[in-house]
This record gives C-alpha cells, sequence and structure tokens, in this order.
C-alpha cells in the first residue's frame, strides 16, 4: 500500500471533526490525477514521439494525443493537429504518481519552497504546472536538449477550498503559508 493511499484513509480521522463528517464516504479522497502537456509550436512528429514516449515513462502509462477543435489561422493552427498529450491515472498507478510527486520530484525542483495554496480551485483541485521533466527521475539527464513542461492536476471529492487544503495538508504536500496582502 502507498504512503498517500495510507494518509488519504487517515485524514478522515485527523479531519472529522474540523468538518463534522459522520461517515467515511464524506471525507475528501483523490479521485484521479491529470497529467498534460503541449508539444509546442514546432508540432513535428518526432517531438511528438519524444514528448510522449517521456510522459509514458513518467506516468507509467501511454498518454493520448489531444487535437486542436478549431483551425485559427493566426496560430498556423489546423483542426485536427496534435497540440497536445494527456495521461488520467487511476488506482495504484495515481497513488504511485502522487507518491513520487511528493517525495522525490517536487524536492528535486530548483529553488524549491513549496507550493502555494492557491493552486487549489474552488471545487478542492490542485493544479501543478512543473516547468522541467528533468525532475522525474525515470528522464535520463542525458537528453537535457528536449526539457518540456507539463501540468499535474489532482483531482478530489473535496467540497470546498477549505476542506481541500486541509486534506492536501494531511496528505503531506508541501504548501506554503502566504502572508495576507494589505
Amino acid at each position: 500500500m502507498s504512503i498517500t493511499k495510507q494518509r488519504q484513509q487517515e485524514a478522515y480521522a485527523a479531519l472529522q471533526e474540523e468538518f463534522g463528517y459522520t461517515s467515511p464516504m464524506q471525507g475528501p479522497r483523490i479521485t484521479k490525477v491529470v497529467v498534460s502537456s503541449g508539444v509546442g509550436k514546432k508540432r513535428d512528429k518526432k517531438q511528438v514521439e519524444i514528448i510522449s514516449d517521456r510522459l509514458a515513462k513518467i506516468t507509467g502509462q501511454k498518454p493520448s494525443p489531444r487535437a486542436a477543435t478549431i483551425s485559427i489561422a493566426s496560430f498556423k493552427l489546423r483542426e485536427g493537429e496534435i497540440v497536445g498529450l494527456q495521461v488520467t491515472l487511476r488506482g495504484a498507478r495515481m497513488y504511485d504518481f502522487v507518491d513520487k510527486l511528493i517525495h522525490i520530484a517536487l524536492p528535486r525542483t530548483r529553488d524549491f519552497r513549496g507550493l502555494s495554496a492557491k493552486a487549489i480551485d474552488e471545487m478542492g483541485n490542485m493544479t501543478v504546472g512543473i516547468k522541467e521533466n528533468t525532475i522525474f527521475p525515470e528522464t535520463s539527464d542525458e537528453d537535457l536538449k528536449d526539457v518540456f513542461g507539463l501540468a499535474v492536476t489532482i483531482v478530489t471529492s473535496a467540497k470546498s477550498k477549505a476542506e481541500a487544503e486541509a486534506f492536501f495538508r494531511h496528505l503531506g504536500m508541501p504548501l506554503i503559508v502566504e502572508a495576507a496582502k494589505k
């Protein structure tokens, strides 16, 4: 059993009094993790293959291509061209990925001080932008010329932003406390 899954089960007891849960099913839990990346302006097939291969290594699952839905002449974009790749993780792979993100990848980020609590939206989901894919141990260090960014969205069943923030803190997500602006 992964560390994240254990902490998620323990979160109910920790958050029960604060939010007034009467059943374990009311407690927040992670439902899915979505990892996505754009392929850039070049749009050559080799670049798409490189990004697809690296995302598959990072997540353990083959990404699905995302095509443009409309043509935009000013961006030289045609309908049907691949503009991004996306992976949706559930179950054991989801928990393993969140463990790897919290305990291995984020600490390897340059000048990492923590994640902003502003990354949590009103529906209780957290989206984290990662500038370089090289923070994951699966990507080899010799391929530094093909660095790309990705977005990780952790979808939860939390009902509010406060509930989600308390849940993520209990999971061990490194959230920073931001000073209120005057």
